[in-house]
């Protein structure tokens, strides 16, 4: 039996105290703070923080989320913050948070299970369709640039291997697999399956963690937790390849939603911190969707839909793209990954974000 060692994760609880004290924000108050946004974009932290810390008086409507989406250009947390001031002011009792006692419980437990899950994991394979896009960064008007299949060899010891399969319906004669899908060109991503929480949760990155929410993922009740792993301990690699390839090691920060029931991770958003301002990568986020699957007589949480994001400068405007990853058809290693008609299918164009 292998015995694990672990370190106490500490929850920060600070702001949640104050939580209704301030009055609500009203229709008209977020109103003026939206339209302020497009001439000072720095201040829509202080828009989400308002958002936390008050809350709304307001019932959430589609004309508020279109105005949303179009005066911060899509952006996820203010989003993500919005749904959520709504959801305590339907429900307060149900959006509060557990005791300190209980969250870092939650948190212990968490880390035992994610570790385990780890090393339980099975030899396996898994079929990725994959849908690039490409926007003028801030805009959020993707237009889709292709869609690659890619087959996944997963071992339990970590290695990945990944096997470029067809581009736009177009087979690829690719020999061998190969650490990533770069030979694809534009942007790839790995480590979906594991190296992420691991990151997160291995004692040695020295994690912080503040609860900030409750939610529901897969219809299951979470709590959200925000996390930051410093550089010299994430060690999370960015390489831009264009005239020459070059990479920076960068920190990460996001939020991770636990199933209160299972203490396991069902979805994770996170974002490079410490990137070199000279580096042509400026930006680059996460976000991992999880679910349970069947691998021949075993059940694994595993990794079902992942949105990856990058902005990088640009003439004559900085740009960002977008690889939209669904997790397809988990089997048993040594298996023969097909691709079907729907493989093959682009996926629609986003709808464009109204000025």
């Amino acid at each position: 039996m292998r015995t694990l060692l672990f370190t106490f994760l500490a929850v920060l609880l600070c702001g949640v105290s104050i939580l209704g004290q301030e009055k609500p924000l009203s229709q008209a108050e977020y109103v003026k703070m939206l339209y302020e946004l497009p001439k000072n974009p720095g201040g829509k932290g202080d828009i989400v923080v308002a958002l936390r810390r008050r809350g709304i008086e307001f019932a959430l409507n589609d004309g508020v989320r279109s105005l949303t989406r179009s005066k911060s250009a899509n952006d996820d947390e203010l989003k993500r913050a919005l749904e959520e001031a709504d959801r305590r002011r339907q429900n307060p009792g149900g959006a509060k948070l557990p005791v300190a006692a209980e969250l870092n419980t939650l948190l212990e437990n968490t880390t035992k299970n994610t570790i385990e899950a780890a090393g339980d994991m099975p030899d396996f394979v898994v079929k990725q369709q994959i849908q690039r896009s490409v926007a003028y960064a801030g805009t959020g008007n993707f237009r889709n640039q292709d869609k690659l299949i890619v087959a996944v060899s997963y071992r339990s010891s970590g290695e990945e291997n990944y096997k470029l399969l067809s581009i736009n319906g177009i087979p690829q004669n690719v020999a061998e697999a190969r650490g990533s899908y770069e030979q694809a060109g534009g942007t790839s991503s790995t480590g979906e399956f594991v190296t992420m929480l691991a990151t997160i949760f291995k004692p040695e990155s020295k994690t912080r963690f503040e609860a900030v929410d409750t939610d529901v993922v897969l219809g299951r009740r979470t709590v959200a937790f925000d996390f930051v792993v410093d550089r010299d301990r994430a060690k999370q690699i960015i390489t831009s390849v264009g005239v020459s390839a070059d990479s920076v090691v960068t920190g990460i920060k996001g939020r991770i939603w636990i199933d209160r029931s299972d203490a396991r991770v069902l979805k994770i958003e996170s974002e490079a911190t410490d990137i070199p301002p000279t580096f042509p990568v400026r930006s680059a986020r996460r976000s991992i969707e999880y679910d349970w699957v069947k691998i021949e007589d075993g059940r694994y949480l595993l990794p079902s839909l992942s949105d990856v994001r990058l902005i990088a400068t640009g003439k004559p405007k900085d740009y960002e793209t977008r690889n939209v990853i669904r997790f397809k058809n988990y089997q048993k290693y040594g298996s023969e990954v097909r691709i079907l008609d729907d493989d093959i299918k682009p996926d629609p164009e986003p709808t464009p974000i109204k000025p």
